[in-house]
């Protein structure tokens, strides 16, 4: 992914907030695919440690959806999951297990303090050091 953005469809920053909502109280999971900085498509995951302060996609999986992700011919655009009780910044654990550098971070939060104005936040995690990225949401 290139630039200091994420964009994708109003339509799919719903469906994001709605898979949160759904695995809430625990962490939601997926891929997020498309082209460049653009998001298309959500690809949904199985949290494998079923907790609400950490994600896992089990390796099977994250192994097909990457092959679902090059049958459809679309990039790795990112990562999601949710922070259901938190806000919305990478945790410590989030920063340490950032193994694509290239792939945006998109947290979904649900609660959290008042100052979590925006529910989608995207990051460039790199060798620990995160930097924030606008998500830009189009009609």
């Amino acid at each position: 992914m290139s630039g200091v953005k994420l964009v994708l469809s109003r339509q799919l920053a719903a469906t994001l907030l709605a898979e949160a909502r759904r695995a809430a109280p625990l962490e939601c999971c997926g891929l997020l695919g498309g082209r460049g900085q653009r998001v298309t498509q959500i690809f949904p995951a199985t949290n494998e440690l079923a907790s609400s302060v950490a994600y896992e996609i089990p390796a099977r999986e994250l192994f097909e959806l990457f092959r679902r992700l090059r049958a459809l011919r679309l990039d790795l655009v990112g990562i999601y999951h949710s922070h259901p009780a938190g806000d919305n910044y990478p945790s410590a654990r989030d920063i340490e297990r950032a193994y694509y550098p290239e792939a945006a971070y998109v947290i979904v939060a649900l609660k959290g303090p008042p100052k979590v104005v925006q529910p989608l936040r995207a990051f460039r995690i790199r060798e620990e050091e995160v930097a924030e990225l606008v998500v830009e949401i189009e009609d």
